[in-house]
């Protein structure tokens, strides 16, 4: 390292005020001959000079090994997908790149993705009016589903994986044979953008949600519609089904997230505090209702009902919340993202007791 004139000379002074503070007669006299003056260490404002720049010198490395050490922390936390990775199980860990595949082929904005229930199939829908079937295990492209006008909002599976719904902004729903991929039934009576379709647990059933405001039923052989749900305010952005098949649980852009019994249409609960848009939610699957009540510290009554069950719902407040279903009960509120939350799901695997959600 090559030092200015006046870096040279404050180095001097330093160094000679440190000779002559710590008794070094000779050496200062030597270093003042070397150096061909005499006023070297008669300068205050040198005084213990070079002992504050040492002992800064040494606080810095102390510095620079803590934040290299915590830089080597983030990278391993980045890299096994948390500090506490390799003490889970395969089904706690949570996706990290590189990607496995890009799945790249539609020519707008993809609106929802699905597994298929049995093969190694998933499937994309997109503003760009299709559906495309992808193998997951090696990447490949499989087929194009077309028939719709309009961007398609939502696709679902019944739970044998042979027949697909999927719905429109065109307003209706089609049922396709996912043997012959070929569409088998339209369904028509919404008045508005369809953006939701779930399948009820047997599969005779369907549901959907539509920016008319409403929810639908429709029995799948006939294509009737069966049953209309009428209360939310807004456009209603999703629905699901319970899985026992006994409720539905609908979100609105009226803030609100409706829980109906499927049968009798009748609203069980009207959940409030989110405060804005309610994009979507998810009902906790079984395994997870005793974990839940474990973290939430709720306690089950002898001879009473089980608690539960339970539903998280993501807002465009940028926050997901945990409510009791049928109370209408509020029991937690994640908080951190910077923008919408547009898609929840439980994670299929639990750890030390604790619900791990993907958002």
């Amino acid at each position: 390292m090559v030092l200015s004139h006046k870096q040279r000379e404050e180095l001097n002074y330093a160094i000679a005020d440190y000779l002559q503070s710590q008794g070094y007669g000779e050496t200062l006299d030597s270093f003042r001959r070397e150096l061909d003056t005499k006023e070297l260490g008669t300068m205050s404002k040198y005084n213990g000079l070079l002992e504050k720049k040492w002992t800064t010198v040494i606080r810095l490395q102390r510095k620079i090994m803590d934040l290299e050490a915590k830089l080597l922390e983030v990278q391993k936390e980045v890299v096994e997908g948390g500090a506490t990775r390799k003490t889970r199980l395969a089904t706690d860990w949570i996706p990290r790149p590189p990607e496995r595949f890009e799945l790249a082929g539609h020519r707008a904005p993809i609106t929802n993705v699905t597994f298929h229930p049995t093969y190694s199939l998933v499937l994309s829908c997109s503003e760009d009016a299709t559906i495309k079937v992808w193998d997951y295990e090696t990447g490949d492209f499989e087929r194009t589903i077309k028939g719709h006008t309009d961007s398609v909002q939502d696709i679902a599976f019944d739970h044998t994986g042979k027949v697909l719904a999927s719905c429109s902004a065109d307003m209706s729903i089609r049922l396709w044979d996912f043997t012959t991929y070929e569409c088998i039934r339209t369904l028509q009576g919404h008045d508005h953008n369809v953006s939701s379709v779930a399948f009820m647990p047997s599969g005779d059933f369907l549901v959907s949600s539509s920016r008319d405001k409403t929810l639908k039923m429709w029995e799948v052989s006939t294509g009737y519609c069966v049953k209309t749900y009428t209360g939310h305010r807004e456009w209603v952005r999703t629905v699901k089904v319970s899985p026992d098949g006994s409720l539905l649980a609908s979100c609105s852009n009226d803030q609100t997230i409706r829980v109906w019994v499927a049968s009798t249409k009748e609203c069980k609960a009207e959940l409030r505090g989110h405060e804005h848009v309610v994009e979507c939610i998810a009902w906790a699957p079984d395994v997870a209702l005793p974990h839940i009540t474990e973290t939430c510290g709720i306690e089950s009554k002898k001879g009473g009902p089980a608690p539960g069950p339970f539903i998280i719902s993501g807002s465009r407040d940028k926050t997901i919340r945990l409510w009791d279903a049928l109370t209408g009960a509020c029991l937690f509120t994640l908080s951190g993202h910077d923008n919408w939350v547009r898609g929840l799901q439980f994670h299929p695997g639990w750890w030390e007791g604790n619900p791990k959600l993907l958002r």
